[in-house]
């Protein structure tokens, strides 16, 4: 009985080892946490150069201060860019590129991301010999230079009688977001198990019912990395709103590039570095808002995939 108590008293208990504490700094941590300094100083460097450059006055960017915070922030610089500045003998600003990027920007994305998952579905459940050779010509797709082709579509859409249109630069960025956001939908959408679709079937759904009711909804985290992608990638392009857009439908990327390059009057910096974060305030915002969905949905389908 005293044996028993002895055992079971507080004092009998083994002591708990407790693991030592890791050191605050290591230099390890140090080493990782001075080369993710160094890497965001080097990509925010130049955006923080951009900023002050905008908001100085002309004599001030004159004194070649490059880092030099202006004596009286220039806001009306950031007016001026969206509104006022000259593009070569027009005096209205990028608001008009701003508008017809949006324009351009909806209809393709929300054209492209349907088809491509539209896409990725079907080929996810037609597993055959041909199922694997027609995604392999996708996949093909999704690394030939897109250089190669600008010559055939400009072709293409000359003989449709469509060339320097609206559409031509909408079905130009459908086409070419279409290999990557199939290869997307079709690795998410090849992991749902078999058994969910035929009792879907057996429920009485369809090919289209079941693709809007239940795997597109599935499919959330893909469709907003998708989105993410094709708005920031038509967004930043140049050279097919060049090309294929035409002059009255401009993106706010070739307003900017006709601003900065025109070649009448004084070159006046801080109107371009104000036009330059007008126009990439829109990407800027997606990343900052979405970025940590987009990190989710790669991971959800790489997970899947």
């Amino acid at each position: 009985m005293t044996t028993h108590q002895n055992l079971s008293s507080p004092a009998a208990k083994p002591a708990v080892a407790q693991r030592p504490r890791k050191p605050l700094f290591t230099p390890a941590r140090i080493g990782i946490y001075a080369f993710l300094i160094s890497v965001s100083a080097f990509f925010l460097l130049p955006l923080y150069v951009m900023l002050i450059t905008s908001l100085k006055t002309t004599d001030e960017v004159r004194q070649a201060m490059l880092f030099g915070w202006p004596a009286i922030p220039q806001f009306g610089n950031w007016v001026e860019a969206w509104s006022t500045a000259c593009i070569s003998i027009a005096c209205e600003g990028i608001q008009g590129g701003f508008w017809n990027s949006v324009r351009i920007v909806v209809p393709a994305t929300l054209i492209s991301v349907l088809l491509g998952a539209l896409n990725g579905y079907a080929l996810s459940f037609w597993r055959n010999k041909w199922g694997d050779l027609l995604f392999g010509i996708i996949l093909l797709g999704a690394f030939v230079p897109f250089q190669i082709m600008i010559f055939p579509l400009v072709t293409w859409f000359r003989m449709g009688g469509f060339y320097n249109t609206y559409w031509a630069i909408v079905l130009t960025h459908c086409i070419f977001g279409m290999p990557v956001l199939t290869i997307l939908f079709r690795n998410y959408y090849v992991a749902v198990p078999q058994e969910l679709f035929k009792a879907a079937r057996i429920d009485g759904g369809g090919f289209w019912r079941i693709f809007f009711q239940l795997m597109l909804p599935m499919a959330t985290p893909m469709l907003i990395v998708a989105v993410i992608l094709q708005v920031t990638g038509i967004w930043n392009d140049f050279m097919f709103g060049l090309i294929f857009a035409g002059k009255d439908n401009y993106p706010m990327t070739v307003q900017l590039n006709n601003l900065v390059n025109t070649t009448l009057g004084e070159r006046r910096y801080n109107i371009d570095m104000a036009a330059t974060i007008l126009t990439s305030l829109v990407p800027l915002a997606v990343y900052f808002f979405s970025g940590r969905w987009f990190v989710r949905g790669i991971a959800a389908g790489a997970v899947k995939g």
